[in-house]
């Protein structure tokens, strides 16, 4: 999609989120500041959750409200670390650091600045569950010692990943997926914003094409006004029905076999993030590609890592860590 996100465009502000009792905790913690583990399924608004929260709690959350993706560390070379424009002001001059080093000095700096406004700023750690354990003892000393100026949010999909000393020095704040009514109002509230015709069959079909996953059925809701005009059943149905991957997914192939593995990875974000596809989804998507286009001993290797990563995926671990090792693979065997 070209023009902005519709998740972007139309972030929810706190009484907006659909579930109520995430809702009803992140007003308490507006209220009482405090260090938060959030956590839930993906897809359901964990991180438009924290931002609502810190746009609720500071009166400059641009620069009091800092967001960290831990992918953006532990799925990334040092180099491409320190080449970040949002990290190399912190590593300038200090590239003998380890990469568990370089993420605890990120964050130690940020947690010594102080804020612009109010008493505190918020860090959010999104994808938490890929914290490894010896940073978690790194960070756990971070909060210790800056807890008088700095909230800790972590939202993770695995909270059991965390270490307890991390786990007692936050309150829980699970965030289910919502239900298909709640994602209709979602939707609704959304397309009158834009000034999209709809009906309710349409919001319906959109909703369910999402299955929990409102991310994905905001994004479907974009997909279906831009290729048919409007969110109605037809236009849903024209452009959802039988939407796929398969483009994409061929595109990561032909990268990986030419050892174009930036642009495989960046494929397969796209697919994560930006279309909202599962990691099972779009393995098995790549598992059929892949009959199509390789044979014999290439073919069985496949398979082999397909199985591999599928048991790898059922941890609970990163998706984007397995399916962008599959694709490595399948470039180092060209």
């Amino acid at each position: 999609m070209d023009a902005p996100l519709w998740t972007e465009e139309h972030a929810p502000d706190l009484s907006e989120l659909p579930q109520d009792d995430a809702r009803n905790n992140l007003r308490r913690a507006v209220e009482e500041p405090m260090n938060l583990i959030v956590f839930g399924p993906r897809g359901t608004g964990k991180t438009a959750a924290v931002r609502a929260l810190a746009e609720a709690t500071h009166d400059d959350s641009d620069n009091d409200f800092v967001v960290i993706n831990v992918a953006d560390f532990f799925d990334r070379t040092k180099k491409e670390i320190k080449n970040d424009p949002r990290f190399s002001q912190f590593l300038e001059g200090r590239s003998r650091l380890s990469k568990r080093d370089m993420i605890s000095r990120v964050l130690k700096e940020q947690a010594a600045y102080q804020p612009v406004s109010g008493d505190f700023r918020t860090i959010l750690l999104d994808n938490a569950e890929a914290i490894r354990e010896d940073f978690q003892q790194a960070l756990r000393r971070v909060m210790e010692q800056h807890y008088e100026a700095t909230q800790f949010v972590l939202a993770t999909r695995q909270p059991s990943k965390l270490i307890p000393p991390i786990e007692s020095r936050c309150f829980p704040v699970p965030m289910r997926a919502p239900t298909h009514e709640e994602t209709v109002d979602v939707l609704e509230r959304i397309v009158e914003l834009e000034g999209v015709t709809y009906d309710a069959d349409g919001l319906e079909y959109v909703a369910g094409y999402g299955d929990g996953n409102l991310r994905k059925s905001i994004l479907g809701a974009q997909t279906a006004f831009e290729e048919e005009g409007e969110v109605t059943m037809q236009a849903a149905y024209d452009s959802l029905g039988d939407v796929g991957m398969r483009d994409t997914v061929d595109e990561v192939l032909a990268n990986a076999d030419a050892g174009e593995f930036e642009d495989a990875r960046n494929g397969l974000d796209d697919l994560l993030y930006d279309e909202g596809f599962e990691g099972d989804e779009i393995l098995r998507e790549l598992l059929a590609a892949a009959r199509g286009r390789y044979d014999g001993d290439r073919l069985a290797r496949v398979h082999q890592l397909a199985g591999e990563i599928d048991l790898e995926m059922s941890s609970g671990t990163s998706d984007r860590v397995h399916l962008g090792r599959l694709v490595a693979e399948l470039g180092r065997g060209r």
